[in-house]
């Protein structure tokens, strides 16, 4: 029996048990985790970057929720000794065609209270000495931390306060009373007066387990990435992005820093044939046959068919991806990079076929949904508990 039970140990869970108890320190909160530990999925595989919000449509959670939060965090790592670096990013132009959309995005930035900068071609190779472009924007209050540590802090405090996290239990059921929740587990059933679905990867399968109809459905995208080796890491200083497609929902190849010393270059975002397909051979033909029936996914794939060729293109063809490596940094080599280890992305994609690009909430009963976590949901972790807490509070202080 417990106050609050939360389904998934990821990140945006475990934000969201720490905001439970620090706002109510009375509260039981239990969090149910189907891994043996947590953060094993999206949170465990990210690629540690501190986002400044800059890429947002204004006034969006995502704009709103990434400043807060990217604050929240820095604030959290200081507090609990966890190392994190403002090291600052580039978003270059290559050429011409890509200086309105580069445009585009300053305003952005400017709009969303980013502190970012213009810079021309001497500028941007005083900062990155090895990338091509004519024009770039500096955004020198990114940054990277380890969001795994992060999340592994945060279910020591939240146990610290009196609370638990049950590993190995993954959700199978929920059967609603008038006023509680049974949650059906691995690990055996649960009751709780409300339940927050933090599920990730299946969380629009975990809203329909509370009774909820989601419109949008999960779809997955294997991230692929490749290391930087240390011979060749000089290449790279901190963070280059190219310019993105605005209308696609990711950020293009680009190279990242990681805080533990290492240099990644990607990802490669193509489909993957499992909710947890970290790579191309782990098929799960119940997930695919989801995905690929799906009235939004096939809407989406109609108009966004050259794009996903391009990805599976790049996936296949590690010569392509290289090549687009080599727009950004010219000098890099075949032999500079590595595999690395894939992440995926949970995608939500409504029935009508455009990709949801912000955070989504829906309530049913005493469930709330967490329906669509998108980046920068690591960043903005803290605040989208926050945010799970203030659709709660008044519940909950009525209760208390």
């Amino acid at each position: 029996m417990c106050d609050v039970l939360i389904i998934g140990g990821g990140i945006v869970g475990l934000a969201t048990a720490y905001q439970l108890t620090r706002r109510y320190p009375a509260l039981k909160v239990v969090i149910l985790e189907k891994e043996a530990e947590v953060a094993k999925h999206q949170t465990g595989h990210n690629s540690g970057v501190l986002h400044s919000g800059i890429y947002y449509r204004p006034g969006s959670l995502r704009a709103l929720n990434c400043r807060t939060g990217k604050m929240a965090m820095e604030q959290f790592c200081r507090e609990e000794g966890i190392p994190f670096d403002i090291c600052g990013k580039v978003i270059v132009a290559i050429d011409e065609a890509e200086l309105p959309l580069l445009a585009a995005i300053y305003d952005r930035g400017l709009q969303n209270g980013v502190r970012c900068e213009r810079i021309d071609q001497a500028r941007l190779l005083e900062i990155e000495p090895h990338v091509a472009g004519i024009a770039a924007i500096h955004v020198p209050e990114a940054g990277i931390v380890d969001y795994a540590s992060v999340a592994r802090r945060l279910a020591q405090i939240v146990q610290e306060r009196g609370s638990e996290v049950i590993t190995s239990a993954r959700v199978t059921g929920m059967r609603h009373g008038s006023m509680q929740v049974v949650v059906e587990s691995t690990a055996g059933e649960f009751t709780a007066d409300y339940v927050v679905n933090c599920a990730g990867l299946y969380s629009d399968r975990v809203a329909r387990l509370s009774g909820a109809e989601p419109d949008a459905q999960i779809i997955p995208f294997r991230g692929e990435y490749y290391d930087v080796v240390p011979a060749a890491q000089h290449l790279c200083r901190n963070l280059i992005y190219p310019v993105p497609n605005p209308e696609f929902p990711f950020l293009g190849v680009h190279f990242t820093r990681t805080i533990h010393g290492h240099l990644e270059c990607g990802p490669n975002a193509v489909l993957a044939f499992a909710r947890e397909g970290y790579s191309k051979d782990i098929v799960n033909l119940g997930d695919l046959l989801e995905t690929i029936t799906h009235t939004g996914f096939v809407r989406m794939a109609i108009k966004y068919w050259r794009d996903g060729l391009m990805e599976m293109w790049r996936s296949f063809s590690r010569p392509a991806f290289l090549a687009a490596l080599q727009r950004l940094i010219p000098s890099i080599r075949d032999e500079d990079i590595t595999p690395a280890p894939a992440g995926v992305r949970a995608q939500a994609i409504a029935s009508a076929g455009h990709l949801i690009d912000d955070f989504s909430f829906l309530d049913h009963g005493r469930v709330v949904n967490v329906c669509n976590a998108p980046s920068p949901a690591a960043t903005s972790s803290l605040n989208v508990g926050q945010l799970v807490v203030d659709r709660l509070a008044k519940k909950l202080e009525y209760r208390l």
